[in-house]
């Protein structure tokens, strides 16, 4: 079974944890796909990692970009894995199909919409059901914290 961390974002948008998360699963060795609700979300977060600091890098790709299987970091909306990640990011309430083709799944909530914490319980209950290994973290002051699992 497949490690799923809930990441409850309150205090950032996606687009401001996403690049300290990418870099720190990168900078451990591993590969990671991130799936957006849509194409055109995906093709939005591709550009935003090209532009969202001028000093940094992580190296990433998008079906726009092609070459999947060379792509550490590979985003889009279809249910995929084609550069062999071993992390899955779901963004705007995303699932998949694929999870245990994955060693860990982080699913990104939207704290302050209503609608995607009560979608974020249901898939929390079915991963559970399912015999996942889950934790849900919370952002702090001093960055994320273990609320549960």
């Amino acid at each position: 079974m497949s490690e799923i961390r809930f990441y409850h974002l309150e205090r950032q948008t996606l687009d401001q944890v996403l690049p300290a998360l990418l870099s720190k699963a990168l900078s451990g060795g591993r590969r990671i796909v991130l799936k957006a609700p849509n194409a055109q979300e995906a093709e939005r977060l591709n550009a935003h990692l090209w532009t969202y600091d001028p000093n940094s890098f992580i190296p990433h790709g998008s079906e726009k970009d092609g070459h999947a299987e060379h792509q550490p970091v590979w985003i889009t909306a279809k249910d995929e894995n084609p550069n062999a990640a071993d992390v899955l990011i779901l963004s705007g309430g995303v699932e998949s199909a694929l999870l245990g083709d994955f060693a860990l799944c982080c699913d990104m909530l939207d704290g302050r919409d209503p609608e995607a914490v009560s979608a974020a319980r249901t898939r929390w209950k079915d991963y559970k059901d399912a015999g996942h290994d889950i934790t849900y973290w919370q952002q702090g002051p001093q960055g994320w914290d273990k609320k549960a699992g």
